[in-house]
């Protein structure tokens, strides 16, 4: 086993999590990140880079490995832990290109009511 699997197993008895739950921590904590420490807006794509990388960095790492001790690459494990680490920065992505937390304006009631 490598030093980066037996470091993910520590982690996990660590945190007494899922390894997908820890994907989902990590993407959002490299989202909050870029928008906290280096100040980018959750609307720009520059705050979804950061996760993307980090989880594309470490899935080339899981595939090594895979590759060394079963012979085969995963890729759709993979692809689940990137999907698992990038989907709640682009759900907050979105969410925030289309304001979804602005209060809506009311519009003005007509006076043709009944009082």
């Amino acid at each position: 086993m490598s030093p980066f699997q037996e470091y993910k197993l520590q982690l996990v008895q660590l945190l007494h999590l899922a390894k997908d739950a820890i994907h989902i921590y990590i993407g959002f904590a490299c989202f909050m990140l870029a928008v906290a420490l280096f100040r980018r807006s959750p609307r720009t794509i520059q705050a979804l880079i950061p996760g993307l990388i980090l989880s594309l960095m470490l899935e080339v790492l899981d595939l090594r490995d895979d590759l060394v001790s079963t012979g085969h690459l995963r890729w759709s494990a993979s692809l689940k832990d990137i999907v698992n680490t990038n989907l709640i920065p682009v759900v907050l992505f979105m969410a925030s290109r289309w304001d979804m937390w602005r209060p809506r304006q009311r519009s003005p009631r007509s006076d043709n009511s009944l009082v």
